[in-house]
């Protein structure tokens, strides 16, 4: 029950941000939220610490809670580093040629169109962005896969907050695109792909010239 309730505080938290009713940088009163969902401080805190470990917010000891505030500085970076990590990624995942590993991203894209068509904006940016750690994965490349993670949190609430449904179809649909380049082991097309994909999601991120939201 308390991982539950735990879960719907983070969504309800997370569908707040997206609709642009927790701007970043709003400070997240813990008690009030405790009053809100009726629950107790503990819950809100645990949730917290789900959405903390997501990048949406930060904890500032002392201070508490806020929606995070990240740069668009930082966005361009991780693409940047994103580009360079999956090209190899995508070299690996040829060589390895193990049909298993297809069967598995065409389910992965099977979730991402029914998030698409569902209109579900967290559901659909947690599948799109998981489809690149799920590759890590398969090729049993934990500290690639935790990498990934690591970048994709960091530009989360970018993502969440920025990215147009039409956009999210696009990508699902670049996705496929890839999937069938690395079933016909045609790796000059599947590194192609994979940076014009990365350069299409930044591209289609309304990030602003300077360095805060």
């Amino acid at each position: 029950m308390e991982t539950t309730t735990t879960g719907f505080i983070v969504q309800a938290i997370t569908a707040a941000i997206v609709d642009h009713q927790l701007a970043p940088g709003t400070k997240l009163a813990e008690q009030k939220l405790a009053d809100q969902f009726g629950v107790s401080r503990t819950l809100v805190r645990q949730a917290f610490f789900q959405l903390s470990r997501n990048r949406l917010i930060r904890m500032e000891p002392a201070r508490g809670a806020f929606v995070a505030s990240p740069s668009a500085a930082e966005a361009r970076q991780v693409f940047a580093v994103r580009r360079m990590l999956e090209a190899g990624m995508v070299r690996a995942f040829i060589a390895a040629d193990n049909p298993d590993h297809i069967d598995a991203l065409r389910h992965h894209i099977a979730e991402e169109k029914k998030a698409v068509l569902a209109g579900s904006i967290s559901s659909r940016t947690e599948l799109l962005g998981d489809f690149h750690v799920r590759m890590a994965e398969l090729l049993g490349n934990d500290v690639l896969a935790l990498m990934l993670m690591e970048l994709l949190s960091r530009c989360s609430l970018i993502t969440l907050m920025y990215q147009s449904t039409a956009s999210a179809a696009h990508s699902h649909e670049e996705h496929a695109a890839l999937v069938d380049a690395l079933e016909a082991r045609d790796e000059a097309l599947a590194l192609q792909l994979m940076d014009e994909h990365l350069h299409h999601v930044e591209a289609s991120l309304t990030l602003p010239p300077d360095e805060s939201l």
